[in-house]
């Protein structure tokens, strides 16, 4: 069996990472706005860009979660599709990779 140890201490630094920066992103999206309308409206612009931003990271930490899974199943570093192994070289680039290079790309 593979030892998978510095791609589960990567998944969960990048966890780490996108706890703090959705804790963040909630902390200002919860700030009270401007009375004036003109900075409401710059500031409702912001808060749809950190929606986005809080979005995209909720997803990254959904694949990062199953990575996680795969990894105590004995399943990480297998092609969810085809079963076939996933490269060491794919997985140093995307450790919660599911997909190996040709499912991916097909």
């Amino acid at each position: 069996m593979t030892d998978h140890s510095t791609y589960k201490a990567a998944l969960l630094k990048r966890l780490s990472e996108l706890d703090k920066r959705l804790h963040a992103i909630e902390a200002e999206l919860d700030m009270p706005h401007s009375k004036d309308w003109e900075d409401a409206a710059v500031e409702h612009e912001g808060d749809e860009v950190l929606e986005g931003l809080g979005a995209s990271g909720q997803e990254e930490i959904r694949k990062i979660q199953a990575a996680l899974g795969r990894l105590r199943d004995g399943a990480y570093g297998f092609c969810v599709k085809c079963g076939d192994e996933i490269s060491t070289a794919r997985l140093d680039v995307v450790p919660d990779a599911p997909l190996c290079s040709a499912c991916a790309a097909g």
